[in-house]
């Protein structure tokens, strides 16, 4: 196990200049234009596929690296390129660590290569969670999956929304209801083959920022898919079914993590470190507006009230990095999140992503609030980070419960 360190060792470093440089290359130059289309852009991701960061094995060699920074240290590079872009890079990321959490070894090797493709063929891939009426209250959800068995057959429907990728991807990880009874932990996730009939793409949602990252409905209308496609397979369901009714039919017992939640436990340090990207993006282009913008005959640097915001901003962007560089140690390592730590590095990153955008736009004045410069994009992207994969008040909620022991609501 490695010890944990807030050095990057000679090889992370070379990763991190690597990516950093097709950030600084690629992906800012286009990161205007794909913003304004508001569509995925598929050039970018081919050109990032072509050097070997769309990838199966880049992204696999990040996960494994013993010291648990390869995945932090690779979003923060990305998300400081450009948000939108970044997204559209890494959202496959989600629905292959839904496979991996919760799926067998054959599974793994059978679907995950096809939601990436290859370099002259890219694809993505969608994981289908949040619902019209069951976001963060994930026991609310309504879609459907039942089996049957003469067929060995899964029957899905349903409606997803808020699905990354959704409708465009040629795999989908669909979450669903497959015992009513049971709440949350009467959920499972199933593969959706590419072509699948059935499913469709619903609405594309027209957003406030990450707008180079395509975000649609998902309509499950009959969906059959093979028995072979429910994650982690029948008889496991089944054997985690049965321990779910005998622990409510004797009144408690363990905790049983739910698919999704499995899935979002385990991405939270890598989205602390996309909002640790895009703050540190806006802090070093308000930095160099300071330096360089004269008013009164001198830098606006030269002035307190500037000069002490950036102090604050830097302080918290590296404050953030350390808590999400901590989950990921903790996580690669085995180390259990005692006091939510995964959570707390997601809730103060996302945070501090939209307070630093909103202090570079101040520190640009009107020149911040244009399209002229990149900060305005920035503060719009920062937006999301409190809201997905988990809102800053579920967050806040996560860490209570867990340093309190209490069910608190």
């Amino acid at each position: 196990m490695a010890e944990f360190t807030m050095e990057l060792n000679d090889d992370q470093k070379q990763v991190r200049d690597w990516i950093h440089g097709f950030a600084a290359d690629v992906m800012r130059p286009a990161a205007a234009e794909w913003d304004e289309r508001e569509e995925t852009p598929w050039p970018v991701i081919q050109e990032a596929a072509k050097v070997g960061i769309y990838s199966l094995d880049f992204y696999a060699q990040q996960f494994f690296d013993p010291t648990g920074l390869g995945i932090p240290m690779a979003m923060e590079e990305l998300f400081w390129g450009d948000a939108g872009i970044a997204l559209s890079i890494v959202g496959t990321g989600l629905a292959a660590i839904g496979v991996v959490a919760n799926g067998t070894e054959e599974q793994i090797g059978t679907w995950i290569p096809q939601m990436y493709g290859t370099p002259d063929d890219v694809k993505v891939a969608a994981f289908c969670s949040s619902e019209p009426d069951a976001g963060s209250d994930v026991g609310s959800m309504r879609t459907r999956a039942v089996y049957d068995q003469a067929k060995d057959e899964w029957v899905l429907n349903g409606t997803k929304t808020w699905a990354t990728n959704g409708g465009i991807a040629n795999v989908h990880i669909v979450v669903a209801v497959v015992d009513p009874e049971l709440g949350t932990k009467g959920h499972a996730s199933f593969i959706v083959p590419p072509n699948t009939p059935g499913l469709s793409q619903g609405q594309k949602f027209k957003k406030h920022g990450i707008r180079a990252s395509h975000t649609a409905e998902v309509v499950l209308e009959d969906v059959r898919i093979p028995g072979s496609c429910l994650l982690g397979g029948k008889e496991k369901l089944d054997e985690r079914l049965a321990r779910a009714h005998e622990r409510a039919r004797s009144g408690g017992g363990e905790r049983v993590k739910n698919a999704a939640m499995a899935t979002f436990e385990a991405s939270r340090p890598a989205v602390g470190a996309m909002a640790v990207g895009t703050a540190r993006a806006a802090y070093e282009v308000a930095l160099d507006y300071a330096k360089t913008r004269t008013q009164f005959g001198r830098p606006i640097i030269d002035n307190q009230g500037v000069a002490f915001q950036l102090a604050d901003m830097r302080t918290q962007i590296d404050a953030a990095r350390l808590l999400v560089w901590r989950a990921s140690w903790m996580a690669v390592a085995g180390r259990p999140f005692d006091s939510a730590e995964g959570s707390m590095s997601k809730l103060f990153a996302s945070e501090v992503a939209k307070k630093v955008t909103a202090q570079a736009i101040q520190i640009l004045g009107g020149n911040g609030f244009t399209r002229e410069y990149p900060v305005e994009r920035m503060h719009r992207d920062s937006a999301i980070y409190t809201i997905f994969e988990g809102t800053s008040e579920i967050q806040r909620l996560v860490i209570a419960r867990t340093i309190s022991g209490m069910p608190i609501r």
